[in-house]
């Protein structure tokens, strides 16, 4: 045990932190997953990829110090992954306050926690693609400024930016992964990706049925989830850290992607959609791409899953779960 690599996740039990430790778990780490109660999280994903049983868990409520402070001392792990708060944009904007406590004062608390106790910690923080805003229809590299459109990706960028901060401050082994949407089938069902692949799946069983959605047109870089988990671990393998950009540099439309979903299952989605101005968010990004040279370069990392066999993989999942 002495000579494995001891990594902690924070957010371990959603899709990024799952994926996440079972990479670790391969290339041979001791894996501790963190939750605000491990003792009564039941870890869904963790058993769905049969790795609950390999992975440890603790307790941390990273928004009390304290307690990020305790289990950091106790465990001295070499690797923090913060994949932990708030993850869903729509939702942000009904709890504004818990989204920015969960992201921002976590990472916070994390970074102080690692600067008072001296625990010598490569720490990866959780981006988002959010922070750029609208771009105007161009690409989102390392350099582009952010406009951030939600309480989400506000919190999202000030958490960037402390991360930066200390890392500049005081020295500390610190980067953030702005990541562009990766979906896989460990996506909650809030997620709208999840509703469309659930739904195509769900009329082709009963033979008719609807779908409402919101705004059809918005387009995103959407990639697969256990590639990228790949490139948070290569960030924190470098000599020197840095922030990347993590993306497919490809991008697609809603529309796009609920064509694709219901054409896995013999459907035409026109057929079986409608739009509601319900779900038409306050403010939304328009158009999202990123731009992942530096990640080639630096890391030698390039998304190999393309959006057609994404959508494919996700709607054979759920179907899989229908068997």
């Amino acid at each position: 045990m002495k000579n494995k690599k001891t990594a902690l996740i924070c957010g371990v039990s959603g899709q990024d932190g799952a994926y996440l430790a079972q990479l670790l778990l391969k290339k041979d780490y001791r894996v501790i997953g963190a939750s605000r109660d491990a003792t009564t999280q039941e870890f869904r994903n963790l058993l769905h990829l049969g790795i609950d049983r390999q992975v440890e868990t603790v307790s941390i409520a990273l928004n009390d110090f304290r307690s990020v402070a305790q289990a950091l001392d106790a465990v001295r792990p070499d690797e923090i992954y913060n994949l932990a708060g708030q993850t869903s944009v729509g939702l942000s904007f009904q709890q504004p306050i818990e989204t920015l406590e969960s992201i921002a004062i976590g990472t916070i608390n994390l970074l102080e926690a690692l600067r008072f106790i001296g625990v010598p910690a490569r720490l990866y923080n959780a981006g988002s693609s959010e922070c750029f805003g609208d771009t105007g229809g161009n690409s989102a590299d390392e350099q582009t400024a952010f406009r951030p459109l939600s309480p989400y990706a506000t919190a999202k960028a000030a958490a960037f930016w402390m991360v930066a901060n200390y890392r500049e401050a005081y020295g500390l082994e610190a980067c953030t992964g702005i990541l562009f949407n990766h979906e896989s089938p460990l996506r909650p069902a809030r997620f709208v990706t999840k509703k469309i692949v659930a739904a195509a799946v769900d009329i082709s069983q009963k033979g008719s049925g609807e779908l409402v959605l919101g705004n059809l047109e918005i387009s995103r870089d959407w990639g697969w989830a256990p590639e990228y988990v790949e490139a948070m671990w290569l960030m924190l393998q470098q000599d020197n850290v840095e922030d990347f950009v993590i993306a497919t540099g490809q991008s697609h439309s809603l529309r796009d992607f609920c064509r694709a979903a219901f054409e896995a299952v013999n459907l035409n989605a026109e057929d079986h959609i409608r739009v509601s101005k319900e779900f038409v968010r306050p403010s939304d990004i328009p158009f999202g791409l990123g731009n992942p040279e530096k990640a080639k370069r630096k890391l030698g990392w390039t998304a190999n899953y393309r959006f057609e066999q994404i959508v494919q993989e996700m709607v054979k999942a759920e179907r899989d779960k229908l068997v």
